[in-house]
């Protein structure tokens, strides 16, 4: 299939030095050379939102089919179906972010289950291809960053689970065994093949019920598109490559590379399987960008990729950003790191985030970054990638 490439209208600023005129100071490129990877740096007067922002081009790339259970985000009625999706045989990325929100007639203890059911006419046979299951938890930050760093880490499994015609099987056997507390976030990331159509749903009962007795039992479904959540429903976009259109040159200052903003990134677009209406992710939570940018050093200089909490002040939500990624080699070896490491979140600026340095080459030639992104759940987006010129001989 021929891939429709899709060139982000970004509006780019002269490059030059950051909209403030501001450059690193010496103490602060000094603190970013002796600062550990994914450790916090505060960089004082420097952070802003106007950055010249680099022009990208995103285009999909081929994925698995994506469905994620996170409207209503909170389940507020004891027993109810939060998601009703079916897939096709394929590879399948399930992102299960559900709260129990079950105050009436009073806060009680229950279980948030993910089952999947053959609908096919032959054994069905899933294969995990990467599993992520946390116990539940009111600390959605650490859930966040911790289960997007293991995602991205995760390895296939060798076993197969055999399912026959019209059965079910919980997605998750850990999901049968926890004691979802109230306000506790249940946080799932998952990628698995099936050989037959099936369907996947996500449901909330009591304690001594089954995920198979629940799903024969409880027939409401609640409704999408409420208060709270980013959205659910299945989507025919998992994966993004994205690039820059013009190489990056350390000479003309600091810029920002912006994605999943819901602007110059738009938001995703799917189906919502109960209703059968369109359905929109808010946050492209779960969607893998896999981003590549060139760039070059006429000055002699390096670059310095940090991020910050850019969305700090919009509202008690946004106090906090933790994130985690996978980035390429550079004064640190190639591998995934969890934004910050060595503490839960970033709160605000002048606290900026280390996620690696680059080295020029001697003779100025052409480089490439590579970085896979996911927009960081329970987080407030942007998170904007910060790529400063930096001293690396000062």
């Amino acid at each position: 299939m021929k891939l429709k490439r899709n060139l982000i209208a970004v509006t780019l600023l002269s490059f030059g030095l950051s909209s403030s005129g501001q450059q690193l100071t010496k103490q602060q490129n000094l603190d970013l050379l002796k600062a550990e990877q994914g450790a916090i740096v505060r960089l004082d007067n420097f952070l802003t939102e106007k950055y010249p922002q680099i022009v990208y081009q995103k285009y999909p790339t081929p994925g698995p089919q994506y469905i994620i259970s996170d409207d209503p985000e909170y389940i507020r009625v004891p027993e109810a179906i939060a998601l009703r999706e079916n897939v096709v045989p394929g590879t399948v990325r399930f992102y299960l972010y559900n709260v129990n929100g079950v105050k009436e007639p009073q806060k009680m203890d229950r279980k948030i289950i993910a089952i999947i059911k053959n609908t096919g006419k032959a054994p069905m046979r899933i294969k995990m291809l990467k599993y992520v299951s946390q116990p539940p938890s009111t600390n959605y930050f650490k859930l966040g960053k911790e289960g997007l760093a293991a995602f991205l880490a995760a390895q296939p499994s060798e076993d197969i689970v055999l399912v026959k015609p019209g059965e079910a099987v919980p997605l998750d056997n850990k999901l049968e065994n926890y004691v979802v507390k109230y306000d506790e976030l249940v946080h799932g990331f998952y990628e698995f093949l099936v050989d037959q159509p099936a369907e996947i749903t996500v449901l909330q009962t009591d304690l001594k019920t089954s995920g198979k007795e629940a799903l024969k039992r409880i027939t409401n479904v609640l409704p999408p598109k409420t208060k709270s959540g980013a959205g659910r429903g299945i989507y025919g976009v998992s994966n993004y490559h994205v690039n820059n259109t013009e190489v990056i040159d350390t000479k003309n200052g600091t810029s920002a590379l912006i994605v999943a903003d819901g602007a110059t990134d738009p938001w995703i677009i799917g189906r919502e399987g109960t209703t059968g209406q369109q359905a929109k992710l808010a946050g492209n939570y779960g969607v893998m960008y896999n981003v590549e940018l060139k760039w070059k050093s006429t000055d002699g200089k390096g670059l310095a990729l940090i991020t910050w909490n850019s969305r700090s002040a919009d509202n008690q939500w946004c106090s906090g950003m933790a994130a985690a990624m996978k980035v390429s080699e550079g004064k640190f070896k190639e591998g995934i790191i969890q934004l910050p490491k060595d503490q839960l979140v970033t709160k605000a600026a002048p606290e900026a985030v280390l996620i690696q340095i680059f080295k020029p080459k001697a003779n100025g030639e052409e480089q490439t970054i590579k970085l896979t992104y996911s927009p960081p759940g329970a987080s407030c987006l942007p998170t904007p990638l910060i790529l400063v010129p930096i001293d690396v001989n000062p």
